[in-house]
């Protein structure tokens, strides 16, 4: 089995294909986001949800415009398996098999970036909510 080799850079963690593996049958580069789920068994090729969002997140923190599909495939892996612990953890808590806002704030507490950046998100979306119903008014005179 071929080794998988990891390749560190300002630009970003892409993955190198070793010499053996090209010619590894079953890896069809095109085929991971055509399709719908994955196949018999488990084992197989899922589609890819957030792949054009990674890619242009990547490039705006100084990746190549075009990234390597196995590193927004690994990152596009590491961020579902993040929400998918985070929404099964916040399920636990609060009211059983609900997820509210109060939950995940509740989960990243202890992080000071995340909770900022939540905290500002929230916020954020105040605002949006206040200008909206503003706009709203003078538009259409409540």
């Amino acid at each position: 089995m071929p080794s998988l080799t990891l390749r560190f850079s300002p630009r970003g963690c892409s993955r190198v294909r070793m010499a053996d593996e090209e010619d590894e049958a079953g890896y069809d580069e095109e085929a991971e986001d055509g399709g719908g789920g994955l196949e018999a068994g488990g084992h197989g090729k899922r589609k890819r949800l957030f792949s054009k969002e990674l890619r242009c997140m990547m490039y705006g923190f100084g990746d190549d415009q075009n990234p390597y599909t196995e590193s927004v495939d690994i990152l596009e892996d590491l961020v579902i398996e993040f929400v998918t612990e985070m929404t099964h953890k916040a399920m636990s808590i609060g009211r059983q098999g609900r997820v509210q806002v109060e939950d995940i704030v509740f989960l990243i507490r202890k992080d000071p970036r995340k909770f900022a950046r939540v905290k500002d998100l929230l916020t954020m979306n105040e605002e949006l909510k206040r200008a909206r119903k503003a706009f709203d008014e003078a538009n259409y005179g409540s």
